[in-house]
């Protein structure tokens, strides 16, 4: 057990997300993450052959399958006296609700983006998320050691893109064949960069070490011409660009920029070290106890948290449940008696998990930026706030309305039981939307983007040995209605024929299109057509 106190075990905290569109190199950059942590011994590539070398952080049948994230995952470690907990998020624009609601949980963020690529237009959606919520980014810009556009270019576009100012605190040398490493432009030491053939000698940390820019040593790495690019170029960089300022990037306006490549395991220390200097510990967040604003300290002594993920069958082999929970102040101790804001109800928490993806430890304590997991039988959802008195609640997490909405069937008409359940369980877990109409015994589900449905096929055939048809369903929309009662009943009443329940039984308007929902909405001026609903 730690002596030391909540706010002092707060303050070694650092929780992050990384975020990225697919390929970028994310869940590659996050094995060499743990890797360059000591967390692991050897980083598996993400298409490796062998179950011994799949990846840490994609855990799931379908992500192992297509090589790519499609469910946030918390792994936790240690290193130079800090603990890091890291996020890894979906990197598919389809998912970016999932990504949304981990990034409440996170301080900061590490934004990955291809050298070659830079921002794409479709997954534009998920830097906004993390700009929506102004949290720290950091820019790492991989796979350097491939063709890779101009970095100006690259910087140009993160400044336009996001209205975010890049200050580049390393420049590289070349790209692609003839990439040899990068200056570090606050010390102005370079690091070279080792080319490598063959895969498990990458792992290696086998790249030389610093050597200062302006000795002789330079000369064994980098020819006359090399030397001078890197020199003009980070010195245009440093007088175009502005300098790096740590309280502009705590407060969301400026991100440093990392250049390196995971897979080559360079540049990862770099980031992980500017991660463990720059990115900042728990911080104090707005609450509501018993009604009225209030604040919570990290150093505070009542232990709160709130549910920002829930994850079940990690474990095909327990129907296990479990909610992953953001804590916010306070020292945890496991067997400690938790109640839950919205329905009282308490929880003796005997068995707290710490995770390393799909692998899992018991957590005997645990403090502000520590996310634990719950093991718990539908007790608590995403947006529940927990604390020790069970009086403060957190903002909740939103839901935001579907952009596609399918019926959905099960081929076997005597396992319909079983679909109510199984579709309830996903709903609970953010994976999708689920509502039922008023009229009619159909399953309507709701989701972002199409790779959700194949997601949800793929979880109810596996996990639930349900095989399922999804159809078009009549309905292009779904808003949330609110307003006073009497108004609210009055429109119900009016249109029963669109009007459905989801999961908390809420009521929601199902449209044929958007033009009937504004066209039904400026009929009905009182009642308000809502995009995004509140959880917990």
């Amino acid at each position: 057990m730690s002596k030391t106190s909540p706010a002092a075990e707060a303050a070694r905290r650092r929780t992050f997300a990384i975020i990225s569109h697919p390929d970028a190199g994310k869940t590659t950059l996050t094995e060499h993450l743990l890797l360059a942590g000591d967390a692991i011994r050897a980083a598996g590539a993400v298409r490796a052959r062998g179950e011994n070398r799949r990846t840490r952080s994609d855990w799931m049948k379908i992500e192992r399958e297509r090589g790519i994230s499609v469910s946030a995952s918390v792994m936790t470690f240690e290193h130079e006296g800090l603990m890091f907990n890291l996020l890894d998020t979906p990197g598919h624009e389809d998912f970016s609700e999932d990504t949304y609601r981990t990034l409440t949980a996170a301080d900061a963020a590490v934004m990955v983006l291809d050298a070659a690529k830079g921002i794409e237009p479709q997954t534009l959606k998920l830097f906004e998320v993390c700009r929506l919520r102004d949290i720290p980014i950091l820019t790492f810009i991989n796979k350097m050691d491939r063709e890779a556009q101009d970095p100006f270019a690259l910087l140009d576009e993160i400044s336009s893109k996001l209205a975010l100012d890049p200050a580049p605190l390393y420049w590289p040398a070349g790209s692609g064949g003839r990439f040899k490493g990068v200056l570090n432009l606050q010390d102005r030491s370079f690091l070279p960069f080792a080319k490598k053939t063959g895969g498990a000698a990458a792992e290696d940390e086998g790249h030389p070490g610093a050597v200062d820019f302006d000795s002789a040593d330079i000369e064994r790495f980098l020819d006359k011409a090399e030397r001078e690019e890197v020199e003009e170029g980070g010195m245009l960089v440093t007088d175009a660009s502005k300098p790096f300022d740590p309280q502009a990037f705590l407060e969301g306006h400026m991100t440093p920029v990392f250049f390196g490549s995971a897979l080559r395991h360079f540049g990862v220390d770099q980031l992980l070290h500017g991660l463990g200097t720059y990115a900042p510990p728990p911080k104090i967040v707005k609450a509501e106890k018993a009604g009225a604003e209030s604040h919570v300290a990290p150093g505070s002594d009542e232990v709160t948290g709130f549910v920002f993920k829930v994850q079940a069958n990690m474990d095909p082999n327990h129907r296990d449940r479990i909610a992953m929970v953001r804590l916010c102040s306070g020292a945890f101790r496991r067997g400690m008696k938790m109640k839950v804001q919205n329905t009282g109800r308490q929880l003796s928490v005997n068995a707290p998990i710490m995770f390393f993806a799909s692998d899992r430890e018991l957590a005997e304590e645990a403090y502000a930026g520590d996310v634990i997991g719950i093991p718990n039988h539908g007790v608590l959802r995403v947006g529940d706030s927990l604390s020790e008195t069970g009086t403060l609640r957190f903002a909740g997490l939103p839901n935001f309305a579907p952009e596609i909405l399918q019926r959905v069937r099960v081929k076997d008409p005597l396992k319909a039981k079983h679909l109510k359940k199984a579709l309830e369980g996903l709903a609970e877990e953010g994976v999708t939307q689920l509502f039922r109409p008023r009229i009619g015994a159909d399953f309507i589900v709701g989701a972002v983007g199409q790779l959700q449905f194949e997601v949800m096929a793929d979880r109810l055939g596996n996990e639930y040995a349900l095989d399922v048809i999804f159809e078009p369903s009549p309905y292009a929309e779904a808003r949330w209605l609110a307003g006073d009662k009497a108004d609210v009943e009055d429109f119900i009443n009016k249109h029963q024929s669109a009007i459905g329940s989801d999961i908390d039984e809420q009521p929601v308007f199902l449209g044929k299109s958007s033009w009937e929902i504004g066209y039904v909405a400026d009929r009905y001026p009182k009642v308000r057509f809502q995009k995004t609903k509140e959880r917990g």
